[in-house]
């Protein structure tokens, strides 16, 4: 009960709070859920029609999710959602311009989620921790020395931004840093097949990794509703 207000005694009760929403009370999550059998289903089979109807609709629920939980408070990661939603149809059509299309469309959405994770206090966090982004610096040199002469200097610089942003999701603990890291793993699969590197099953286990990161970086944000929050992982 709120200090300074105690009922009489026999007097009516103070009213019940509402149960605050919950990820797992959302029919979205459940449809989400769906739809990522579908698209995983399309992508084994190279059923590319099915992934049109699945993969453009994965990182808008995710969003309304996002907003359903926690409103606008989060909406630097709410646009990065819509920004990646965008990404997934310009990599749906086939063809240099569409995948130029698409990495831009993603260097957006990793721009707006670091912009959200330093809004949370991740410089400040990293700060203390020079080894851990030496660490994440010296991973994206290498993936560059690696796949950048396939790939050009464009990619290059997404791949500096995913690692930055993994790198500032550490500020929401672990389901953050998972999100991030997963990420990074999942974009690597996609510049292994840009660079002519692919191997059975690639195109599967990349579109279940991105699916994980989304889901992850989401169940972050629902978990902290504030743009503030006080705790960070060690």
């Amino acid at each position: 009960m709120a200090e300074g207000h105690i009922p009489e005694r026999g007097g009516p009760r103070p009213a019940l709070q509402r149960p605050a929403r919950t990820a797992g009370t959302s029919p979205l999550i459940v449809v989400f859920a769906v739809l990522c059998v579908v698209e995983l289903i399309g992508v084994a089979t190279g059923r590319h029609a099915v992934e049109w109807v699945a993969k453009p609709l994965l990182a808008p629920l995710l969003a309304a999710h996002l907003w359903r939980l926690t409103g606008t408070r989060h909406a630097y990661v709410l646009t990065g959602l819509l920004l990646a939603a965008a990404g997934d149809i310009a990599l749906l059509i086939p063809g240099t311009p569409a995948f130029g299309t698409g990495l831009a469309l993603f260097l957006g959405a990793q721009l707006c989620w670091i912009t959200a994770f330093l809004r949370a206090g991740a410089l400040g966090h990293l700060r203390t921790r020079p080894a851990v982004c030496a660490a994440y610096l010296a991973v994206w040199a290498a993936a560059v020395a690696a796949l950048g002469p396939a790939l050009g200097s464009a990619v290059a610089i997404y791949a500096l931004a995913l690692l930055t942003m993994a790198l500032t999701a550490r500020v929401l603990g672990p389901k953050a840093l998972w999100g991030g890291l997963v990420f990074v793993a999942s974009d690597s699969l996609i510049g292994l097949g840009a660079a002519g590197l692919d191997f059975p099953g690639r195109s599967t286990l990349c579109m279940t990794t991105y699916i994980a990161a989304l889901a992850l970086l989401v169940t972050a944000f629902t978990a902290y509703p504030h743009p503030h929050p006080t705790r960070a992982t060690t």
